[in-house]
């Protein structure tokens, strides 16, 4: 079985684009994971994806997380709430200045706190500034990031918000594929 699958593509064209969040309520922090970890890494797409379709990673061998991960330019920023993992952005730098927002999003126990919103503002800021932290790097000169019918109902919205603006959409059919959540069985 089949289903039409719309995909958004959005970007910031300068750092003055960026409308950021306020910083929700209580002990939420935005850290770098600084030591590529594809364990880590799998944890966080897993966990993140595994009840709105994202399965384009699962397939991945330890060696070829390791490669992506260890890239220059890409970053993983993870966000905590009092000390649990709650969501991540991960940032890709791209020739001629682009920096991708490759993924993006919050566990579901995590959903809905006002965590989303601060997150992708941070995660945008530090794709501003992604030349600072590895020289070599062009200074940034757009973010941008792809969303789809498949994502969470509230995901474009806050890339509207955040100040990212449309710039293509394509509609394509695509295989319908049964997600386990963060393992098989965890949704059941």
């Amino acid at each position: 079985m089949s289903i039409a699958v719309t995909t958004w593509s959005l970007e910031q064209t300068s750092p003055s684009d960026l409308r950021p969040a306020s910083a929700p309520e209580g002990d939420v922090r935005v850290v770098r994971a600084e030591v590529p970890s594809p364990e880590f890494s799998r944890f966080l797409y897993a966990s993140v994806g595994g009840d709105i379709r994202w399965t384009d990673r699962l397939g991945m061998t330890y060696a070829e997380w390791e490669k992506w991960l260890d890239r220059p330019g890409v970053e993983t920023w993870v966000a905590y709430d009092r000390g649990t993992p709650a969501g991540y952005v991960e940032l890709a730098a791209q020739d001629g200045g682009d920096v991708e927002i490759v993924y993006f999003g919050l566990i579901p126990a995590f959903r809905g706190r006002r965590i989303g919103g601060h997150l992708l503002s941070y995660g945008v800021a530090r794709a501003w500034d992604l030349a600072e932290r590895w020289p070599g790097l062009p200074a940034t000169s757009r973010v941008w990031l792809h969303t789809c019918s498949k994502d969470g109902p509230h995901a474009m919205d806050n890339y509207l918000r955040r100040g990212f603006r449309l710039f293509a959409t394509k509609v394509e059919e695509e295989d319908e594929v049964a997600t386990p959540g963060p393992w098989p069985g965890a949704l059941g």
